[in-house]
């Protein structure tokens, strides 16, 4: 076998060359933007509050439903990457993801975009075919780091989106198109059209594996049996998978919550203008450039001399960490005050991410991608509950923030205490495992 075949045992993080590298940077953009689609209409929330007429609540049920999809969606992609690659079942969903991110504009009443927002919510089962193609193409011994870095940078849209976003709709009027309240409706047709041509530059530059695409490799069918042979209930059945999950849900949870709103509560809270407003929430998001690949990275380091128990420890005390930074932030009484929280919990938040990612490969190896889906759809869960905080008409955001803070730290404990180490050492797979070579096994130290 070529060497060049194999699962990368280095992360190259400025090459192209090779279908792993080429695959990384491609599906890492391609998360990218799918942000863009995902959360193109946060920022411009104030518009639509204002010319839909809006509610509180009204608005509580939109975050809500803008996470309600991607849970199904979610579980729904994980097992179709264990059975027609990523390579297809990516395509298939920037495909699909993009009509309604496209058509959102014809909304004329609360009802139709409450609709249109709950079918864009699939976008984010991207997430789960970024991790699971990443997990393809890298080794054990990087594979969290490589995660994590695919997860940071796409992640890295949802920053990029609250700044850019306002400033496409006010080109827009700037240039006499439309007017400034109608300016959101033609904005999210660019987002939706970028969705579009990354789904032709997927199907076209990526493959499934070092190998190949499933439907080239004469193992496709045996590992299809496989895959279908009780795996979605075996992950069900192992408790790892749900404290894995809670944990998703109280980090990437709260950090697409906090996409939702920061640019409408540093408005109502401190009376910035839209565009200062999504700046400040793009700041949120440009953590990623660099915080959840520092979790993955060193994760993988603990990873290598205190094996899933000490990864565990990590992960439980990021996310206490996070809790109590989420709580100072909302007793923040100052626009300065309240960024520097922000960015504080924001660190420990997107580093919880990563080396959430950096576990998963680690729990069982013949359905990678199923517990891929299951966390990350928690991660959904997460933010559809926390969205009833921000709902109601008898909390404020600062109250709404304040019950999380209490609630990450306390699923951090739980984390913390919780054996990920079993008598049975487990490995992430890479390619199919007919394909592993033996000299990429990492063999965990409990």
């Amino acid at each position: 076998m070529k060497e060049t075949l194999k699962p990368l045992a280095t992360l190259r993080i400025f090459s192209i060359k090779g279908i792993q590298m080429r695959t990384f940077h491609i599906t890492w953009i391609t998360f990218f933007f799918c942000f863009f689609g995902w959360f193109g209409v946060a920022p411009l929330m104030p518009l639509i509050r204002e010319q839909l007429n809006l509610s509180k609540s009204e608005i509580g049920n939109i975050i809500i439903a803008s996470v309600s999809a991607t849970i199904i969606a979610r579980l729904i992609i994980g097992k179709l990457c264990d059975t027609l690659g990523p390579r297809l079942s990516y395509t298939i969903l920037l495909a699909i993801g993009s009509l309604p991110v496209m058509l959102i504009g014809l909304s004329n009443s609360y009802e139709s975009f409450l609709l249109f927002r709950f079918f864009i919510g699939i976008i984010g089962a991207s997430f789960v075919i970024t991790q699971f193609h990443t997990s393809m193409m890298f080794a054990p011994s990087v594979v969290g780091t490589a995660n994590a870095v695919t997860g940071g940078w796409g992640n890295l849209g949802g920053g990029v989106t609250n700044l850019v976003m306002p400033l496409i709709a006010a080109g827009f009027v700037g240039m006499g198109l439309v007017s400034n309240s109608d300016s959101w409706r033609v904005a999210m047709v660019v987002p939706g059209v970028i969705l579009l041509i990354m789904a032709f530059i997927y199907y076209r530059y990526t493959k499934d594996t070092p190998e190949g695409n499933y439907d080239e490799l004469a193992i496709r069918k045996s590992k299809n049996k496989k895959a279908e042979k009780g795996t979605f209930i075996k992950a069900l059945k192992d408790y790892r998978v749900w404290i894995l999950t809670f944990a998703y849900a109280a980090c990437f949870g709260i950090e697409i919550t906090v996409d939702n709103v920061a640019a409408t509560f540093f408005i109502d809270q401190f009376g910035t203008s839209m565009i200062m407003a999504g700046a400040m929430a793009g700041i949120f998001g440009g953590m990623n450039l660099f915080a959840r690949a520092l979790g993955g990275i060193v994760s993988d380091k603990i990873g290598r001399s205190y094996g899933l128990k000490g990864k565990g420890i990590l992960l439980g005390g990021l996310l206490i960490l996070e809790g109590i930074g989420i709580g100072l932030f909302a007793q923040s009484h100052t626009l300065t005050i309240a960024i520097i929280t922000m960015l504080l919990f924001a660190l420990f938040l997107k580093m919880a991410n990563g080396c959430t990612y950096g576990i998963v490969p680690f729990i069982n190896k013949d359905s990678i991608g199923t517990i891929s889906g299951i966390v990350g759809a928690g991660g959904n869960i997460g933010a559809m509950f926390v969205g009833f905080l921000f709902k109601s008409e008898n909390l404020t955001y600062a109250d709404a923030f304040r019950y999380i803070g209490i609630g990450v730290t306390i699923i951090g404990v739980i984390v913390v205490i919780t054996k990920f180490q079993l008598k049975t050492l487990e490995k992430p797979v890479s390619v199919p495992l007919e394909l592993e070579d033996k000299q990429h096994i990492l063999h965990e130290q409990g």
